[in-house]
């Protein structure tokens, strides 16, 4: 069985479509306000909550604090400049653990020896995704404080997305290069017997299970793995990985944020398209709730050099903007607080809406009750340094 090479519009077409082979509204399109249909499906996040916390769990060493960095010249011509991008993450670390020395900061967080996996998001394509920029600053830091780059696993949900967006081993050479989804040389899907090569990347001792089928044409599993009610984690962060640095984008989803618990959340499972219509806020707290995120993601740094303030997830050009900062944190649910201000008030500005709605972010008050982190906007302390 061969399958047809990945068409990035084909797939969000296919994602959006609503039909009655796909009972979601996925990454495409997310309703404006996030509001969930009335039925709430239950799910197994007791089974998370028993699994004892560590000495990394999240929000981590600092937790309710976020860095924010700017730089009014670190993108030009609409390219991120990395030697920029470099200056704005060394004044972060060293800011963030009140450290003068950078390698000194980052050794708070990873070891020589430690298999460290970089979570970037390429999901809308060349227009917009985590950037070479930060991506070689942050590995370029790590390996100057003494992690190998044989160390170094860049990774996310479907390998061709990476590779479309430049995670190579042209541009990373010495770094693995992981998804969990991919294709062969000859574009296919599954192997000679038939079976998707992404089947072999899922671990079924850890899954997040909801009481909502996910039911997918043929078209469409390969990008799912698996149907039914159990999302499986990925091996990536199960087997392969020690610590997990978070490099999300700062991007809307309707009038909310998808930044560092959505890219953990969705690009860590597996059948993620049955949870959007009824589960979009519990699978980005509740996932992330879970060992393999929880225990192992031990920084966040969101690329805010470039992001978008509308048609988010996806990409489109009108929408995308310079936000010329870069936000780091080692507790994801503050550092989604503070970047949706920054969201809301380009989208202010722009005339989409009128008025900020924090209270719209109910996925960081469910992310708070699961001690991953501090939502509430006066408990956060907020640095921010402009060094333009």
């Amino acid at each position: 069985m061969k399958e047809r090479p990945f068409n990035r519009r084909r797939f969000f077409t296919i994602l959006g479509a609503g039909g009655a082979s796909l009972a979601f509204k996925p990454l495409s399109g997310i309703p404006a306000n996030l509001v969930q249909t009335t039925s709430k499906p239950s799910t197994n996040i007791s089974d998370a909550v028993k699994t004892p916390r560590s000495s990394t769990s999240m929000p981590g060493r600092y937790p309710g604090k976020v860095v924010i960095v700017k730089n009014n010249n670190s993108v030009v011509d609409d390219i991120p400049v990395e030697a920029a991008a470099y200056e704005m993450l060394q004044r972060s670390m060293l800011e963030l653990t009140g450290q003068k020395d950078i390698k000194k900061a980052w050794r708070l967080f990873v070891k020589p020896g430690e298999k460290i996996g970089l979570k970037v998001n390429p999901v809308a394509g060349k227009l917009l995704f985590t950037s070479h920029a930060v991506v070689k600053s942050v590995v370029k830091q790590l390996t100057e404080s003494g992690i190998d780059r044989k160390d170094i696993i860049i990774w996310d949900r479907r390998e061709m997305e990476l590779k479309d967006t430049g995670f190579t081993q042209d541009n990373y050479p010495g770094i693995a290069i992981r998804g969990t989804e991919l294709q062969d040389e000859e574009g296919s899907f599954v192997d000679k017997n038939g079976k998707l090569y992404g089947e072999r990347n899922i671990d079924k001792e850890w899954y997040y299970w909801a009481d909502v089928e996910g039911e997918y044409d043929a078209e469409t599993m390969p990008y799912m793995v698996n149907g039914g009610k159990f999302s499986y984690f990925t091996k990536i962060v199960t087997k392969e990985v020690d610590k997990i640095i978070n490099i999300p984008i700062l991007k809307n989803a309707g009038g909310s944020i998808t930044n560092a618990m959505k890219n953990l959340a969705f690009g860590s499972v597996s059948n993620t398209g049955r949870l959007h219509a009824k589960l979009w806020n519990d699978t980005c707290a509740e996932v992330c709730a879970f060992a393999p995120l929880r225990d192992k993601t031990v920084l966040n740094i969101c690329d805010g050099l470039r992001g978008c303030f509308n048609g988010g997830p996806g990409a489109n050009p009108q929408f995308i903007c310079n936000y010329n900062s870069l936000l780091v944190s080692t507790d994801p649910v503050a550092m989604d607080r503070v970047g949706y201000d920054l969201i809301a008030e380009k989208r202010i500005a722009e005339g989409l809406q009128k008025t900020s709605s924090p209270e719209s972010l109910t996925f960081l008050t469910m992310a708070t009750s699961l001690g991953l982190g501090v939502s509430d906007k006066s408990k956060i302390d907020v640095m921010m340094f402009d060094i333009s």
